[in-house]
């Protein structure tokens, strides 16, 4: 990695609840978080929170704001940099659909923030939920 990679999360409530994915790949394979990922050449992260959102859930939101922003970086064992990602975690409006797991998740649902303390998380998700309440 020469350079950070921007991604943009999806930061989905509806009815009380959180849309997450179980992550499929690496850097967070295994770890529940928002659905996101890698924004695209000309694209806003606006953009590619609605568009991560829909392919990897099957539901369509809209973007509303921007919470917050989080480095993620993460080293091999001799402090080389493995992945450098600068998050961009946008708040969406839930429009429709019932979330099924595709592309990089393995699994999908929506969770009641006291669940969420149970589960096995993707680092600073309680960082984003909180930039949701805030």
């Amino acid at each position: 990695m020469t350079r950070p990679t921007l991604g943009a999360i999806a930061v989905v409530r509806h009815e009380g609840r959180l849309l997450l994915v179980k992550r499929a790949k690496a850097p967070n394979a295994g770890t529940w978080g928002f659905p996101g990922g890698h924004v695209e050449l000309g694209e806003t992260a606006l953009s590619a929170a609605e568009r991560e959102l829909h392919e990897e859930t099957g539901v369509i939101g809209t973007a509303e704001r921007y919470l917050t922003n989080i480095d993620v970086i993460t080293r091999d064992g001799q402090g080389k940099i493995r992945f450098h990602y600068l998050l961009a975690a946008v708040q969406c409006r839930y429009r429709s659909g019932t979330p099924v797991a595709a592309d990089d998740a393995m699994d999908a649902g929506w969770f009641l923030p006291q669940d969420v303390a149970g589960l096995h998380q993707s680092p600073n998700l309680q960082t984003v939920i909180d930039a949701l309440d805030a």
